[in-house]
């Protein structure tokens, strides 16, 4: 079969089945952490504590997940995927019920770092099962139905959790993941093949107390940027200082060790691995930049609630979701390089009118482009999360998912920390309703700017990479 049929092929009914059964449990991991992220206000009133403290109901999940990604590819291989699959949707089963049940602020932040535990395993993880399952057929198609929650949830997330906020109880935002994570259990327990004969792998624990701390300051650092101070804080600058040298550390000592490391970085070679890596990253900037800012201006700038600044974002969901289906399927016959190209300027189009949107700018031209801006994020993202593993082996899918997700998840809190401190400069600047509004335009612009970035980098993406 030439390599044009195999890239072409129908996929394997087994690798659809397994896409399916982690499907539904990472809907749960994915829309769970843009649904709180919308409801720290409503948390800090209810359970009588500071903004500053419930922050951390965010903050502690999202390091949780730093501390778990990276030993995602050595639990895999002492374990098997479907027994460690199984295990960290239960442990995240299990947060989502001690969150709902949470009494107090400590609680309540205590219970996500569980939940962060068990969604930090399965990001990776989820890539890991369906590619190995693919067999390298059809992962353009694969991943357009793969990257669906991953694209959706900053989108849906919002206005999900306004609904809950406006209608029910807080804890509602998390016994919401219960069904999900219920219904993920049974159908992985059918739907996923037999682990096969699994073997005893050393822990390189020198590259866990590396990589691990690395990520979390990183992580950490970057989230405090919303404050104020932004980029010149102490608790910003010494993370990232403390995370930039552990992370140099970690890359000495796992070229050092080659495939032993806790992440094989020589995958790096790997040329469709490592730009679409650096694509990733900054396709995190594109997105999650923009969704601290767009819910901002609805809200901030025009007067309206969550839950409809959340509605008002569907289109760009929508958006997505039309595009998603014929990018993966364009993915797998002309490769990545072009159509990254073309979603880069597409997302710069969409985000062109909001860089000159006022007070009273016309809600259906918002729309409208947030449509088209999401269009374009669908045309970007699956080719990059398909091109990630063409050509590799099974054996080296594992520790290519632990890479590209590390990208995605750093790329966000970049791109969110930019154009949070940008936005929040501008605004504390403004004395005026014009000042405020040049405030949100120069965001939009710095948004615009990184989509151009984006499509100047797609050309360095490599054509159509043989599975």
């Amino acid at each position: 079969m030439s390599t044009t049929q195999v890239e072409t092929a129908k996929v394997d009914p087994a690798a659809w089945r397994s896409v399916w059964a982690v499907l539904v449990g990472a809907l749960a991991v994915i829309f769970d952490t843009t649904i709180v992220a919308v409801a720290l206000h409503t948390l800090a009133t209810e359970l009588h504590t500071s903004v500053a403290t419930i922050q951390w109901v965010s903050t502690g999940y999202l390091l949780a997940l730093g501390v778990t990604i990276p030993i995602t590819g050595w639990a895999q291989r002492i374990l098997g995927a479907k027994r460690l699959w199984i295990i960290a949707l239960s442990i995240f089963l299990l947060g989502s019920v001690l969150s709902s049940l949470a009494w107090d602020a400590p609680s309540l932040i205590a219970f996500r770092v569980v939940q962060g535990i068990g969604g930090g395993v399965m990001l990776p993880l989820m890539s890991t099962i369906v590619m190995q399952a693919a067999g390298g057929r059809g992962i353009g198609q694969i991943m357009s139905v793969v990257s669906l929650p991953a694209v959706l949830g900053p989108i849906l997330g919002p206005v999900i959790g306004g609904v809950i906020l406006s209608h029910l109880h807080w804890s509602w935002l998390f016994w919401v993941n219960v069904p999900f994570c219920v219904v993920g259990l049974v159908l992985a327990a059918i739907m996923l093949p037999k682990d096969g004969p699994v073997h005893r792998a050393p822990f390189d624990l020198v590259g866990f107390v590396l990589m691990a701390p690395a990520l979390v300051a990183l992580l950490d650092g970057l989230s405090n940027t919303s404050r104020d101070g932004g980029f010149g804080r102490a608790d910003v600058i010494w993370p990232l200082v403390i995370g930039v040298v552990l992370l140099s550390g970690f890359i000495a000592w796992a070229l050092r060790r080659r495939a032993r490391a806790l992440v094989d970085l020589l995958l790096l070679r790997h040329w469709p691995l490592s730009s679409s890596s650096i694509l990733l990253f900054l396709s995190g900037i594109t997105l999650y930049g923009a969704m601290l800012v767009l819910p901002l201006y609805f809200q901030q700038l025009r007067g309206m609630t969550p839950l409809t600044a959340g509605l008002l974002l569907i289109p760009q969901g929508a958006g997505t979701f039309i595009s998603r289906s014929f990018a993966g399927k364009l993915s797998d016959r002309i490769g990545a390089r072009w159509l990254a190209v073309a979603g880069f300027a597409i997302v710069a189009l969409g985000t062109l009118p909001f860089a000159f949107a006022g007070l009273h700018t016309n809600e259906i031209l918002l729309m409208a482009a947030l449509l088209v801006r999401g269009f374009g994020m669908g045309i970007v993202t699956v080719p990059l999360m398909a091109l990630a593993f063409r050509g590799l082996e099974r054996a080296e899918v594992p520790d290519a998912s632990i890479i590209s997700r590390i990208a995605t998840q750093v790329g966000g809190a970049f791109g969110t920390a930019v154009l949070a401190v940008i936005l929040e400069g501008a605004l504390g600047a403004a004395t005026t309703s014009g000042g405020a509004v040049a405030a949100f335009q120069g965001a939009f612009w710095w948004s615009f700017g990184f989509a151009g970035v984006g499509v100047g980098l797609s050309f360095l993406l490599p054509g159509r990479v043989r599975d």
